[in-house]
């Protein structure tokens, strides 16, 4: 199994976009977006999500935009999206599927 401090390889990181659809790539960076019916609701995920990575002690990037937040995942010290980030984003999912 991959190391936390180990960036996935490209074959790695092209299953584990297979495993979790709702997830893509963008600048070097996992990352999803969900909407909701407005702030209100956006901002409530966000505290969902907050207290997960607190638990975790893995902090995604997040992005507020009114009622869409989008989550990006990488781990900086070690330079890529590592198993680390893998398990995060399955968590994710799983915890929040679809708003």
């Amino acid at each position: 199994m991959p190391s936390n401090r180990t960036a996935l390889a490209e074959a790695e990181l092209h299953a584990l976009l297979l495993d979790l659809p709702a997830w893509a790539l963008a600048d070097g960076k996992l990352v999803r977006e969900w909407k909701f019916k407005d702030f209100v609701a956006a901002i409530a995920f966000v505290n969902r999500v907050a207290a997960l990575a607190e638990q975790a002690q893995h902090h995604p990037d997040i992005d507020i935009r009114y009622n869409r937040v989008q989550l990006a995942l990488v781990s900086h010290d070690a330079g890529g999206i590592t198993a680390r980030d893998a398990r995060m984003a399955r968590q994710l999912t799983a915890e929040f599927p679809q708003p």
